[in-house]
């Protein structure tokens, strides 16, 4: 089997930072000591002047695969997250067709098996009239993270809207339940309100459509569902300072019943963005103003937040003009968002161990994920070399992206992710690619 000594470097790793030596040997860290000694062969590298953290996790991407291939597939965006240190991913279920049968999830994880160079997971789908194929996924409890519930806008039949359905799913699953939470009738009001006043709607107008009350309405009905029926329930990418009412900090993420996460995009992005992003920062849930933004900060550094992640959710920039009702929502951002909070990092905003703690950490104590997220002796070996003194300037050339273009573009990161490691395969080095090994399923201890 094949070992890797990683030497004097930075670990950044369960609130500590120390520095360390780490073995890996095959696709599991063996040893962790301040000096480390191997005999026969092993390949060695000096991490001196550099940072280890654990790789992160990704619990929310849309990979487009199948059925939408010409905006991005499994490989493209998994080679797009291996570039910026994401080592494991969780895609969603409106692909087309939608996954909303246990076939059809199979054969996405066929498909990574195949073709992805991050370790990789799928989520279950819920409609409206697949209730019964929904609940058969939990005899696979621990083989995928949970089911997914569009309590708000979607594509295909994936809006869940029937209550008689949500009662079902949320009594009977055995399952995490992880919803996008926005209300079809309130967004619907005030589109058509807005519309009314100005019928040639602008980027502008996509916060105050999808606005603040229809986050929080959608949040509270599926909280109320979760705790009458005492469901494990995560509710995606909050967008609101009103939302953040409904979360707490009281118990350890162990032992929460109800977590939540917030995106990149939100804590970078404000309305004021629109201006000069236009469409290409259109998304659900919207970007909204600062004081939001400030919020999710504050929510996110005192643990009322649990984890970061992406929605990365490619579209070719064709499909991003306007007008309104035309232009896609969704943003690229799975190459960049581990640089992007190590830019908040040096801003002040969060520190290292935060970071480790919120992209790596927390999701795999959020998920239960067996043996990742962490640099421990007899894990798996998902790791990120990082240096935070090598800046690069986002531009089309170094997108991986298929879609091609980045929101971040022309963007400089202070810091940038030298190495990623797969299971114990140094996947990418210095820019360059190890395609021949593949990353693997990830599983669950529940």
């Amino acid at each position: 089997m094949q070992k890797y000594l990683f030497k004097n470097i930075v670990v950044v790793n369960e609130g500590k930072i120390q520095t360390l030596d780490v073995l890996v040997n095959g696709n599991r860290i063996e040893k962790i000591a301040g000096q480390i000694n191997e005999k026969g062969k092993v390949t060695e590298m000096d991490g001196t002047g550099k940072h280890l953290l654990p790789g992160v996790i990704d619990d929310q991407v849309h990979f487009r695969e199948p059925g939408l291939t010409h905006k991005a597939d499994i490989y493209t965006e998994s080679k797009a997250a291996v570039a910026g240190g994401t080592t494991s991913f969780m895609e969603m279920p409106n692909t087309i067709p939608n996954t909303l049968t246990l076939d059809l999830l199979e054969d996405k994880y066929q498909l990574a098996k195949h073709h992805s160079l991050a370790n990789y997971s799928f989520f279950m789908g819920v409609s409206n009239d697949n209730a019964d194929e929904a609940l058969r996924a939990s005899s696979l409890k621990e083989n995928i993270p949970g089911l997914k519930i569009f309590m708000g806008s979607s594509t295909g039949n994936m809006l869940v809207s029937n209550h008689s359905t949500l009662n079902r799913i949320f009594s009977e699953t055995e399952l995490l339940i992880a919803t996008h939470c926005e209300d079809e009738r309130i967004i619907q009001r005030n589109y058509q309100q807005l519309k009314s006043i100005r019928p040639n709607l602008e980027p502008g107008d996509h916060p105050l459509i999808r606005d603040a009350e229809a986050c929080f309405e959608s949040s509270l009905v599926a909280i109320q569902f979760a705790k009458k029926y005492d469901t494990r329930l995560h509710i995606l990418h909050i967008s609101t300072e009103k939302e953040l009412q409904l979360f707490s900090n009281m118990l350890p993420l162990r032992d929460k019943k109800i977590t939540a996460e917030v995106c990149v995009h939100h804590l970078h992005f404000t309305a004021d963005d629109y201006a000069q992003l236009g469409y290409r920062i259109k998304c659900n849930p919207a970007i909204k103003s600062a004081e939001n933004k400030k919020a999710l900060w504050e929510a996110l550094l005192d643990d009322r937040l649990d984890v970061i992640a992406t929605d990365h959710a490619p579209h070719l920039l064709s499909e991003k003009e306007g007008p309104y009702e035309k232009a896609h929502a969704g943003l690229p951002l799975v190459q960049h968002s581990l640089s992007l909070m190590l830019h908040y990092h040096k801003q002040g905003f969060i520190s290292l161990e935060k970071i480790a703690e919120k992209m790596s950490h927390a999701v795999a104590e959020c998920f239960r994920i067996r043996d990742r997220g962490y640099i421990r002796e007899g894990y798996y070996a998902d790791l990120v070399v990082a240096d935070l003194a090598k800046p690069a300037t986002v531009a089309k050339e170094n997108l991986l992206y298929k879609c091609g273009w980045s929101p971040l573009e022309g963007f400089r990161f202070p810091s940038g992710v030298t190495h990623t490691m797969v299971s114990g395969q140094m996947i990418y080095e210095n820019g360059a690619f190890n395609e021949s090994h593949k990353g693997e399923r990830l599983l669950y201890n529940r």
